[in-house]
């Protein structure tokens, strides 16, 4: 490399980041990322269509206004894209500073669950505490944990250097510590499935930064003992595992989800029924607007849908972890890389579990099913990773 070319573009890139330092945290840099903001707003649109489609009788019966699903939804999504819009604006270097905090912060969140009238309860089998109610609106503070978890360990890891991170003392515990109390929370709550997507995440920015694969390996083998301590001490979790084992063995109670998914896929055959066609929406399948909707897709759409939508968020997560290679900054490689994990493993994870190929955990599909507090914080994060790609081609 030239040398003394290296040093001039340093010199422009240092008067560029002097010029916006000026305008504070809302800085001019290049043009965002289009082909990642495109895929987004395709899913987000389906999603929609999705859920207005699936939702319709439920939300009638239920509700008595087919639109509720849909209206709600959109509220959502408008809310979302509005934190998009600022964030992809906001320099993403400024979370670096604040990350301690912000954890602190969702820490807090999460704990007051727990607190008598604020925190609500559901659940059939048996009672789970995931939200909050403020005012009439309910809020989910374990979806705001995975994009604090994010920028917590995207800034530790990239203090610390890769020395300090493959140390015992300086990496492996304090990072098993962070992430033990997160997970004491989420298993408090119960809400296995969360916690696994939060471990991954962890676990996927610990090895980006360096981490030694011993550890990660140690890590592994230790949760993998834990989480079968967990099913087998909890009655409904390994009704849960025998059910994903043997999903005919109580295709009328524990296995009627994932039967009457399998119906629906079956259904769709390989171009499916046709959008608004499915009969599985029709209160045979629970759940069609949340965590079941993509067995609705399989129905709508078919064989070729469905595929055609893992297609998408394949190519999702390469966009997203091309601008986590050509980002300058640690910081921003992780971050990226987090967030790309968090969207595309939540998806694979829900069409696994909606196909029989894991046990069902309630996890939402990425952009597609309905949850405001899902879709706000991942609308939010996406306007963190557009900021890193503005960013990127300032270089």
């Amino acid at each position: 490399m030239n040398i003394r070319k290296y040093r001039k573009k340093g010199k422009k890139h240092n008067k560029l980041s002097k010029k916006s330092k000026s305008k504070g945290i809302f800085k001019e840099f290049g043009s965002p990322d289009r082909v990642l903001f495109g895929m987004v707003l395709f899913l987000i649109i389906f999603g929609l269509m999705m859920i207005y489609s699936a939702g319709i009788l439920y939300a009638t019966i239920r509700f008595d206004d087919s639109n509720f699903f849909l209206r709600n939804q959109a509220i959502s999504v408008i809310i979302g894209f509005i934190l998009l819009l600022i964030l992809q604006r906001v320099d993403y270097l400024i979370f670096k500073k604040y990350a301690f905090l912000i954890l602190i912060f969702a820490i807090g969140l999460l704990t007051s669950v727990f607190l008598p009238g604020l925190g609500v309860e559901s659940g059939h089998s048996y009672t789970a505490s995931r939200w909050i109610n403020l005012g009439g609106f309910s809020f989910q503070p374990s979806e705001a944990v995975k994009l604090a978890i994010i920028l917590y360990f995207s800034a530790w890891c990239s203090s610390k250097g890769i020395e300090k991170i493959r140390d015992i003392k300086e990496g492996l515990v304090p990072f098993l510590i962070t992430l033990g109390i997160i997970s004491f929370l989420i298993l408090l709550q119960p809400d296995v499935g969360t916690l696994g997507i939060i471990v991954v995440i962890a676990m996927i920015i610990f090895f980006f930064a360096g981490a030694n694969i011993k550890h990660l390996v140690s890590i592994s083998v230790v949760g993998a003992i834990l989480l079968s301590i967990i099913i087998l001490v909890s009655p409904y979790r390994l009704k849960r595992v025998n059910v994903f084992l043997h999903p005919e063995s109580d295709p009328l109670n524990s296995g009627y989800q994932i039967q009457q998914g399998y119906i629906a896929f079956g259904s769709g055959g390989l171009l499916g029924l046709g959008p608004g066609h499915s009969k599985q929406k029709g209160l045979y399948l629970p759940e069609p607007v949340g965590d079941s909707i993509y067995a609705i897709i399989g129905e709508e759409f078919g064989f070729a849908g469905t595929t055609a939508l893992l297609l998408i968020f394949f190519l999702l997560l390469w966009r997203i972890f091309r601008i986590a290679m050509l980002s300058q900054e640690m910081f921003g490689r992780l971050v990226a890389g987090g967030i790309g994990v968090w969207v595309v493993g939540q998806a694979i994870m829900n069409m696994a579990a909606v196909t029989g190929l894991m046990p069902l955990t309630g996890i939402p599909l990425s952009f597609v099913s309905y949850g405001g507090s899902s879709i706000v914080l991942m609308l939010a994060s996406i306007g963190i990773l557009l900021n890193i790609s503005r960013q990127n081609k300032q270089v």
